[in-house]
């Protein structure tokens, strides 16, 4: 009888050690198969038949409708070009210029993958003026700021989602390090 409950409980923490790591490795995933680009993480598997099991748990959970890499590239930063978390009580200055897609947009999540705050939600490279494309900047700050700017409703921790669309190589290659925008802090209240 001894073993049979050792076994036993030996099994269920091996089930619930298990459990948690597979719901801790999604919920903390981002889409793909994290390719890291500065503090940029994308991949090239999603929206995809070859995705992997990790790949469809994580887009299931926070990338709902995740087009191919040929439609559509999807990049998450969850910390500054230092390391640092991203933190709504900061003010950071997301600096870019032209990226490799038709059509961008730069979204602010929460750490459940919401949308925050009054808005605006997300900025897009239709808002950005022509003469502007080649180096632009947006301020993401919990106070409202000139220009492009999206509010952090002073969370403890949010996510930026930047999301190219038809890009030119059909998704097959990530763009280089200097083609992302960074992600700079500049204040923290």
């Amino acid at each position: 009888m001894k073993p049979l409950v050792r076994y036993l409980v030996l099994g269920v923490v091996g089930v619930v050690a298990g459990l948690g790591s597979a719901i801790y490795t999604v919920r903390a995933g981002a889409l793909g198969s994290n390719v890291q680009i500065g503090p940029w993480t994308t991949g090239m598997d999603f929206g995809t038949a070859d995705q992997s099991m990790r790949t469809r748990a994580v887009v299931a959970l926070r990338g709902l409708l995740a087009l191919p890499a040929r439609e559509a590239r999807y990049y998450t930063a969850s910390v500054d070009d230092a390391g640092r978390p991203l933190n709504g009580r900061c003010s950071y200055r997301i600096t870019g210029g032209q990226l490799p897609g038709r059509w961008w947009s730069l979204t602010l999540y929460d750490s459940a993958g919401y949308l925050t705050g009054g808005g605006p939600y997300s900025v897009e490279s239709a808002a950005i003026p022509a003469e502007n494309q080649a180096r632009w900047t947006v301020l993401v700050s919990p106070v409202r700021q000139p220009g492009l700017w999206l509010p952090t409703a002073g969370l403890k921790h949010f996510d930026l989602t930047l999301r190219t669309y038809l890009p030119p190589d059909e998704g097959r290659t990530n763009p280089a390090r200097d083609q992302l925008p960074s992600i700079r802090q500049e204040a923290c209240s």
